[in-house]
């Protein structure tokens, strides 16, 4: 549905996208991650054809997007982070008058507004002025302009920004059934939302490709970081029980675990070097055996990983240094 090969996008001597290359099957829901200023939104209008590329190729549901934009437009519905809405319309009206401009024929015009409001969850403001919604139904309404022509593929800037939780969950859950009659490509950097909705990411930072590939493939990246080990008794005595087990450098006890029991304490271990899965399972037990040798009540004691957060800052971390002045290769 997408490919992108080797794209460049160039504002004069600034590189904002730096020969950047994917592709989006039909049917997929993809998350495109980066922290901001990574080339995401430049990316994602470059797709919709409102900016111009430097180089390299995209080509959108079999149409080149240079030489036949038009055809290739038609194939997209793009939300832009900053949804541009006219205010003084009422939603209905606004979604008609939007299907018009994408030439929605009149004859089938009422099915596809009344269609697209289904699925954004806004039909039940369709005769509200759009001035006086909030602003999680604003960026919904943005969505179902999105859907209106009834494309294929939907390309999403940031689209839960600025919204409070339970604004963010509602479009997040939008966005999730999209995906049963849509291909998908979703630009953001919360890392929740594409593990709620996305079955593949694609990351960039600094312009450039840092990694591609499945959600189970992102989650292999989490490294070990330590042990959570839970207690009954005297802190200092099962801090010191922990600080005995190989592999371990430090502990902590995580003073924002809140326990209703007093005496009740947890606590956090850190690796002091690299461990594989035979070093984890014997630190379990060597924590276990130490905590019971000096009379504590063990609740838990179990390995801890990464957070997918730190694999994302770890996989963007590195173009950052390579960026800072004086890095070397």
């Amino acid at each position: 549905m997408i490919s992108v090969q080797k794209l460049v996008k160039r504002y004069g001597k600034k590189v904002a996208v730096d020969g950047v290359s994917f592709d989006v099957d039909r049917g997929e829901v993809v998350g495109f991650l980066g922290p901001n200023g990574a080339g995401k939104s430049t990316t994602l209008r470059i797709l919709a054809g409102f900016l111009g590329l430097s180089s390299g190729k995209v080509v959108v549901a079999g149409h080149d997007i240079q030489s036949e934009s038009f055809e290739a437009r038609q194939k997209i519905g793009y939300m832009p982070e900053a949804v541009p809405l006219y205010q003084e319309m009422r939603v209905a009206e606004y979604l008609a008058f939007r299907a018009e401009l994408k030439r929605v024929s009149r004859r089938d015009r009422a099915g596809h507004v009344d269609d697209a409001m289904a699925k954004a969850k806004v039909d039940d403001v369709a005769n509200v002025l759009i001035g006086h919604l909030s602003k999680g139904y604003r960026q919904r309404v943005g969505l179902a302009d999105a859907l209106v022509a009834r494309p294929p593929l939907l390309v999403l800037d940031e689209p839960t920004a600025g919204l409070d939780p339970n604004q963010i969950r509602e479009v997040r859950d939008v966005i999730k059934n999209l995906g049963k009659d849509h291909t998908v490509l979703l630009s953001t950097h919360i890392l929740s939302e594409v593990e709620a909705s996305c079955s593949r990411v694609v990351v960039i930072a600094k312009g450039k490709l840092v990694a591609a590939g499945t959600m189970e493939e992102l989650e292999r990246k989490r490294r070990p970081s330590g042990l959570l080990v839970v207690v009954r008794g005297a802190r200092e005595a099962a801090l010191t029980a922990v600080r005995g087990v190989e592999g371990i450098a430090k502990v902590d006890e995580d003073a924002a675990a809140a326990h209703r029991e007093e005496g009740v304490h947890t606590l956090r271990a850190t690796w002091g070097k690299k461990v594989d899965d035979v070093a984890i399972a014997r630190a379990v037990e060597d924590a276990v055996a130490a905590l019971v040798r000096a009379g504590l009540y063990v609740r838990e004691v179990r390995a801890t990983r990464s957070s997918l957060e730190e694999v994302f800052a770890e996989l963007t971390a590195g173009e950052r240094r390579a960026a800072e002045p004086g890095a070397s290769a």
